[in-house]
């Protein structure tokens, strides 16, 4: 009896057996079922824990590193955009500032922690597309393998201003009494190597003068002495440079973006008497390289929300920024495209910090 089960039972599994290889004709329930089981394999529900949390991300506290000093202008901007992400998200974004090695060391936390969405930070034009050039194997990180850029966050112009003394009011006027006297001129830039400092050799570059480069630590002592006439120009960032020039203190010329700034409608961009000058300081949302595409395409989506509300852009916009959101893609070559320019201005520079 036991003999003729055995036997009942081979033969019911090789009549299934087959009909996982032959058309189920006479079948049609048994080819139904087989494909029900297979969308169960394939259902969204059948997840891993990691990909569950990420479509869940954030749900604790997202630590957002700024590698710069509190108080500067990427400091507010920063606290700002981690402000909207807060009250979007329901979970803290907290603003950790590493400042030292010129940006350096808090790029390299950002670039060695996990690729979770928990640690994200702030990726520069100098950190992320001029150092690589001018720090040419000597960075802790590498620019173009070592982050996963999600967006870009702002963009921030600078500003030409001038000594109130200077006999001249125009940017026409100006490069004409630059290319009269060459190498009798000079200016000041918060350091060698900033986008200050490259802002005004894209300038003598494109209009063909003899300026005298004079770096400081920092914009401060920069402005300092333009007032009192050590120096005769200077590049500063937008937010600083407003603050001497709309109590007449300093002589504005013009600004570098591609277009006049909302702030200072007035004030020329210099593109507009040297076509193809653009140099502005940016910014982007970078994280460290192997986040997941579902979790990248989640942060960018609230990143977006955040950058195209009214209320976010308006803010930027009182401080001379404009909200720039991209998509991974587009903010990925950005980077690249940026480093290849800046990297081009500073060869022609011959620009060193031997």
């Amino acid at each position: 009896m036991k003999h003729h089960a055995r036997k009942v039972q081979a033969s019911l599994a090789s009549s299934d057996a087959r009909s996982l290889v032959q058309p189920a004709t006479t079948h049609p329930s048994r080819r139904t079922a087989l494909a029900q089981f297979g969308a169960l394999l394939s259902a969204p529900f059948i997840l891993g824990s990691e990909s569950r949390a990420q479509a869940a991300w954030p749900t604790r506290p997202v630590r957002y590193i700024n590698p710069f000093p509190a108080g500067g202008a990427t400091d507010t901007l920063s606290r700002l955009f981690c402000a909207k992400m807060s009250e979007l998200t329901g979970q803290q974004f907290v603003v950790e500032n590493r400042g030292g090695g010129g940006g350096d060391i808090g790029v390299e936390a950002v670039a060695r922690s996990a690729p979770d969405g928990y640690t994200l930070g702030l990726g520069g034009i100098s950190s992320h597309a001029i150092s690589p050039t001018l720090k040419a194997g000597k960075l802790p990180f590498d620019a173009a393998k070592d982050f996963t850029y999600i967006t870009n966050i702002w963009s921030l112009p600078n500003f030409l201003v001038g000594f109130s003394g200077l006999p001249v009011n125009t940017v026409p006027e100006l490069m004409e009494l630059l290319r009269k006297n060459p190498g009798k001129y000079f200016y000041g830039s918060a350091g060698l190597g900033t986008t200050l400092h490259l802002a005004g050799e894209l300038f003598k570059q494109l209009a063909k003068v003899d300026l005298i480069h004079v770096p400081y630590r920092g914009a401060a002592p920069a402005m300092t002495d333009l007032m009192g006439g050590q120096v005769h120009l200077m590049f500063d960032n937008i937010p600083g440079g407003l603050v001497q020039y709309k109590p007449g203190k300093v002589k504005g010329f013009a600004v570098t973006s591609k277009a006049r700034s909302p702030v200072v409608p007035e004030i020329p961009s210099l593109s507009e008497f040297l076509p193809g000058y653009d140099l502005s300081s940016w910014t982007s949302l970078a994280g460290p390289a192997g986040m997941s595409a579902a979790l990248v395409e989640r942060i960018s989506m609230f990143s977006k929300q955040a950058l195209e509300s009214a209320g976010l852009k308006q803010e930027f916009l009182d401080r001379g920024a404009t909200a720039t959101w991209l998509s991974t893609q587009e903010a990925t070559a950005f980077r690249a495209s940026e480093e290849k320019r800046l990297g081009d201005i500073i060869r022609a520079a011959k620009i060193t910090l031997d």
